[in-house]
């Protein structure tokens, strides 16, 4: 075999392996951002970084699979739970059209995951004065990143104890699509976080 071709096959075989230790440490340790599963496995694994790094399609489908394979009843209940949760807050925050996205609404929400939602006020303050007028204590936060996707400011609070994590944005922002890990992010109004729960195997 050509050293071209054993190289080829070393890499391809070390970029499975990354996905598969990114997609367990994104499942039993909690890490959410794609980017930082697969710098770590690469560590771990003797990587470089920038060699044979896989996408993150490959890593979610390996997370789907660990997650199928060894937390099958477990992940089935949590987000189950995770997502009438998420009713629960929307139905509150139905005065601003809230979204739900990220791993609740994909499937792929484990242990540590939180309810990622959206909202597109006219000013974040009347959402902070309506929590506050419910008696919901939250914490203002910093958006995780900077760029054209960053929400105006961040809410965070508790309900049920689940966590919740409210992205507010401009009332303009709610017609562009915004990149999650790479892609188009999807995105769900309250009826269609219902259906889902209608067919909780989703």
């Amino acid at each position: 075999m050509a050293h071209h071709d054993r190289n080829a096959l070393r890499l391809n075989a070390m970029r499975r392996n990354i996905a598969a230790l990114a997609a367990r440490l994104m499942a039993e340790d909690g890490i959410a951002d794609f980017g930082l599963a697969k710098r770590k496995a690469a560590r771990q694994l003797g990587a470089q970084e920038t060699e044979a790094l896989p996408n993150n399609a490959e890593v979610e489908a390996e997370l789907r699979a660990y997650q199928a394979i060894y937390q099958e009843d477990e992940q089935r209940e949590r987000l189950l739970d995770l997502r009438r949760t998420a009713v629960e807050v929307m139905r509150l925050l139905e005065p601003f059209r809230p979204y739900l996205t990220g791993p609740v609404l994909d499937g792929t929400a484990g242990r540590y995951a939180e309810i990622e939602l959206e909202a597109f006020p006219d000013s974040g303050k009347e959402v902070e004065i309506y929590l506050l007028n419910r008696g919901i204590r939250f914490e203002q936060n910093e958006p995780r990143r900077n760029g054209p996707d960053t929400a105006e400011c961040v809410l965070t609070f508790e309900w049920n104890g689940f966590p919740i994590r409210l992205s507010l944005y401009e009332p303009d922002a709610e017609r562009a699509q915004k990149r999650r890990n790479g892609r188009v992010s999807e995105r769900a109004r309250l009826s269609s976080v219902e259906a889902l729960l209608a067919t909780p195997e989703t």
